[in-house]
């Protein structure tokens, strides 16, 4: 089996708190006081076991980060866990909810998150861009509640907006108000769909929310014409295999509909979502794929050039990004 450790990756599905490491939460709860039973399982992994039990350990975890400093550590553990794991940009999701909807308060959290950020990048080469995310089970007057505080604020790294959350729950079109705020603000546009919900969740958010990459969309799979959609509009899919197969939404990752997308010629990457909860890294989704779909360097040199391709980052980002695949030889030049 190859070793794709140092390969080089990019990763554009991401949450902040759902890739907090397992230690930082403790120490932190612990300092703090906080309950934390039920919150990790008897091998100290968190405790999940559905979407359901997951969005609840999610928030319960979030709640540990309450200061902009536990928001520097957070985001410099996080990033250099991608580094790694040989990662080269990232993009990652931050909630409102979290954060708190206050400006003053997202003014204090982000600027923490930067110095994280840029931390990272000192030490790692790492580049990370935001994209704050409305929580779909909360409801679209919190999204918009959400966009009106994130466009208060200073911008910094944050190129993007989304919609995370039960998707379940609401139907695309509720929240766009929110998405056409942030889109003329000059913010670009991702949703999550295709993962609890089926075709028409991916349908609905590409014609009512008018997103330009879809997070997760592996349901698109059971739908002939919205593939034939995907690969003619050169959509891209953000896709999480190894979360799917921890969630149910696949038994196994060879019944993963990743292999289907590619054939049919719709563009994907990969990413890992919330890597602790779902016991995964970059390294380790490469590591499958390859056991599992015999891939190899070129359609991994394809998922990367792929994810330059659709990153929300500025030109000259890209560029560097460019460079730095065509140094570290990753085909597609």
């Amino acid at each position: 089996m190859t070793d794709w450790r140092d390969f080089p990756k990019l990763e554009l599905h991401l949450h902040l708190e759902g890739a907090a490491p397992p230690p930082l939460v403790r120490r932190l709860a612990a300092e703090k006081g906080l309950d934390m039973v039920g919150v990790f399982d008897e091998a100290g992994h968190y405790n999940s076991n559905d979407f359901t039990s997951f969005l609840r350990t999610y928030e319960r975890v979030s709640t540990v980060f309450s200061t902009p400093d536990d928001y520097r550590a957070l985001t410099e553990a996080v990033l250099t866990e991608c580094a790694n794991n040989g990662v080269i940009y990232a993009e990652i999701f931050l909630s409102p909810t979290s954060l708190g909807y206050d400006p003053a308060k997202w003014t204090d959290y982000l600027a923490a998150i930067e110095e994280g950020a840029d931390q990272a990048e000192q030490a790692h080469g790492i580049v990370a861009r935001l994209i704050p995310v409305a929580i779909r089970h909360h409801g679209p007057e919190q999204a918009v509640i959400g966009a009106k505080t994130i466009m208060s604020v200073p911008r910094g790294r944050m190129t993007g907006f989304g919609i995370a959350g039960d998707e379940r729950l609401h139907q695309p079109k509720d929240f766009t108000p929110a998405f056409k705020a942030m889109a003329e603000a000059g913010f670009r546009l991702t949703a999550h769909a295709g993962e609890f919900g089926g075709p028409e969740s991916v349908r609905a958010a590409l014609d009512d929310l008018k997103v330009e990459r879809i997070g997760h969309g592996v349901r698109a799979a059971e739908d002939a014409d919205l593939l034939v959609r995907l690969a003619a509009e050169g959509q891209v899919l953000e896709t999480c295999p190894g979360s799917n197969v921890s969630l149910g939404v696949y038994p196994d990752l060879a019944s993963h509909s990743i292999g289907a997308l590619l054939a049919a010629g719709v563009k994907c990457t990969v990413s890992t979502d919330d890597p602790p909860f779902f016991h995964t890294n970059m390294t380790s989704e490469y590591t499958e794929l390859e056991a599992t779909f015999a891939m190899g360097e070129a359609q991994f040199a394809r998922f990367a050039r792929t994810a330059v391709q659709a990153a929300f980052c500025e030109p000259e980002v890209k560029a560097n990004l460019v460079a730095h695949l065509d140094k570290s030889g990753v085909p597609g030049a």
